[in-house]
């Protein structure tokens, strides 16, 4: 990963390390030119040839200052640009896997690697390109070292692995640590995420010290670890300062020895001194590599979900039909338990299926097999005959529709959320989608209408269902699955929003996770999930019989609708939302 980071801002990187090599190798060529002025300075004081090489300390020093302003700039853009990438990466990868990735991770672990994890990443790149010259100068100060007198480099060089014993042992203990402190940010974040979904509960339980208690538990493993890595790093520099004066203490005494036999001149000594502090720079290096070990730590962790398999589309595109459904077969399990276990249906083209069961029965797992949102471990799921998986990603898009419980509103305004994954949507197409789902009359009272946005508008669990509704009727398509998408919805307003639905309509297949009797009633048969399988299947009146059936509706559902058929709970007087279901704009829910 952090490869194809580096290849993506590439000339960047590029460009950086020639400005570190520049920097460097200018750092190198200042003290011979700082001994050089001072040897010729103390022989010919007011001599050309002394001036000269003063000036060309000043021009090494500014080029200095301006090499080393443009680091810095060229090091943020590149950090900034690389985690940009990798972020933009990311997101495509976790929406493309979808509930792989947030059932494997969460979604507060998914944010905290997301946001943190990849800032982290993204310095990789800029940092292994400021340590190769980083790595240049402790060398190159060796080289020059010999150069002045190869007595002074071996003098050095004595010392020389211990200081490499010491960076390697930093790189070690550093990725542990931040291994673990990354770990423990990810389980604050998880702990947090899911406080959010359920603070009205938290609110009503008067929980909020506890559950603040459990977010933060991980805290105390956060300071030890932080603690640790600094430690680590405290103690590698604290090793690292008592070794290097000693080693530049030896230099200097075999240079000043050297001095009096005549073998160095000052200038020499001084140009000496200042290639031992370079050759000792591993505060440098220890800074660079702790940088770089936390940068790899991460990487570590992004890499994870980038190896959850995304969903993958065919090429096939999605020849005539009338929305003919089939599942063979299908089964799913999760956590090595069957939700769904051989599950054979047939939906004919145009046709209404009613899946109803018992929490837990796997009714959205079996719509979202159906719309093709996750895949069986077992059997297959066709629409007018072609495998869902291998139609291409627009076919099968284009072709199913979907209406969740709670509906998430995505886009800046009300249209644009009711739009949303509509090709080419026109006004009046949204208005007569929002019309059939007797959305209308809300979003017209809405301060700008359709065009209010979605984080101003102040709309109940109902509103918000009902957009979804909307979204789904514009959607239009072959099959459209409604995923429990009535529930909040007064008597009423569901009664008006099911003669819609559940109008013959040839072409287009509905496919309705129902908790009401009354829209059982209307579907043109039912399937009884219980356990996984399918218990029973058939028109609503007949399975009214079996008393095990009745219950899954509970005591209010038995009444007789207007119609007269039996659970057909007719519409009510008064109209209004689900009392328990509010939500203001976009805080309508995941879906």
């Amino acid at each position: 990963m952090l490869r194809a980071a580096t290849r993506h801002s590439g000339h960047r990187c590029v460009v950086l390390c020639l400005a570190s090599t520049a920097a460097t190798a200018a750092n190198l060529f200042l003290p011979f030119a700082l001994g050089r002025a001072l040897d010729l300075v103390l022989a010919d004081p007011e001599g050309a040839r002394a001036t000269r090489w003063v000036l060309y300390c000043s021009a090494l020093v500014l080029l200095l200052a301006v090499l080393d302003a443009g680091e810095t700039v060229l090091g943020a853009t590149t950090t900034a640009r690389v985690t940009a990438w990798l972020r933009l990466r990311l997101v495509g990868h976790v929406l493309s896997a979808g509930p792989r990735a947030v059932g494997r991770f969460g979604p507060g672990d998914l944010v905290a690697r997301l946001v943190g994890n990849a800032a982290q990443a993204g310095t990789a790149p800029a940092t292994a390109a400021a340590l190769l010259a980083a790595l240049a100068a402790p060398a190159g100060a060796i080289v020059a070292l010999w150069l002045v007198d190869p007595r002074l480099a071996a003098v050095f060089l004595c010392g020389a692995p211990v200081l490499m014993l010491l960076l390697r042992a930093l790189t070690r203990d550093s990725s542990r640590c931040a291994a673990r402190y990354q770990e423990a940010q990810s389980l604050i974040a998880d702990g947090l995420a899911e406080a959010i979904g359920g603070f009205r509960t938290i609110a009503a339980g008067g929980t909020a010290g506890r559950e603040t208690a459990r977010i933060l538990r991980p805290l105390s493993d956060l300071s030890r670890e932080g603690h640790l890595m600094w430690r680590v790093q405290g103690r590698a520099a604290a090793r690292a300062v008592t070794v290097a004066p000693l080693l530049q203490i030896g230099v200097l005494a075999v240079a000043g020895v050297l001095l009096v036999h005549h073998r160095l001149s000052v200038g020499d000594l001084l140009a000496a001194s200042r290639y031992t502090v370079l050759a000792t720079g591993v505060g440098v290096l220890v800074g660079q590599l702790s940088a770089l070990v936390r940068a790899r730590t991460a990487a570590r962790r992004l890499a994870e979900v980038l190896a959850v398999p995304p969903m993958s589309y065919g090429t096939l595109p999605l020849s005539w039909g009338q929305g003919e459904l089939e599942l063979r077969g299908v089964t799913v399990r999760r956590g090595g338990r069957p939700v769904l276990d051989g599950i054979d249906l047939t939906v004919p083209g145009g046709g209404t299926l009613a899946v109803v069961g018992r929490s837990g029965s796997g009714k959205s797992v079996l719509a979202a097999v159906a719309g093709r949102l996750a895949d069986p471990d077992d059997g297959e799921v066709r629409l007018d005959g072609a495998p869902l998986n291998a139609l291409s990603r627009d076919a099968l898009r284009e072709a199913v529709g979907h209406a969740f419980e709670r509906p998430a509103l995505l886009g800046e305004t009300i249209a644009d959320t009711i739009a949303l994954g509509v090709r080419a949507a026109s006004v009046g197409r949204v208005r007569n989608a929002a019309r059939t789902a007797r959305a209308d009359s809300f979003v017209r009272r809405l301060p700008r209408g359709y065009a209010t946005r979605c984080t101003d508008a102040p709309l109940s669990g109902g509103e918000v269902q009902r957009l979804g509704l909307a979204r789904a009727f514009a959607h239009g398509g072959r099959l459209l699955i409604l995923d429990d998408a009535l529930s909040s919805l007064d008597t009423v307003t569901e009664h008006h929003i099911a003669e819609a639905l559940f109008r013959p309509s040839p072409g287009s297949t509905r496919l309705v996770i129902a908790h009401r009797a009354s829209t059982a009633a209307r579907a043109d048969r039912v399937a009884w999930l219980d356990g996984g399988r399918v218990r029973a299947l058939g028109p609503h009146t007949e399975l009214w019989r079996v008393p095990e059936y009745r219950a899954l509706f509970g005591a209010g559902e038995t009444v007789r609708g207007a119609s007269g058929t039996p659970g057909a709970a007719g519409p009510e007087e008064a109209e209004g939302d689900d009392p328990g279901a509010t939500g203001p704009g976009r805080k309508g829910g995941p879906s």
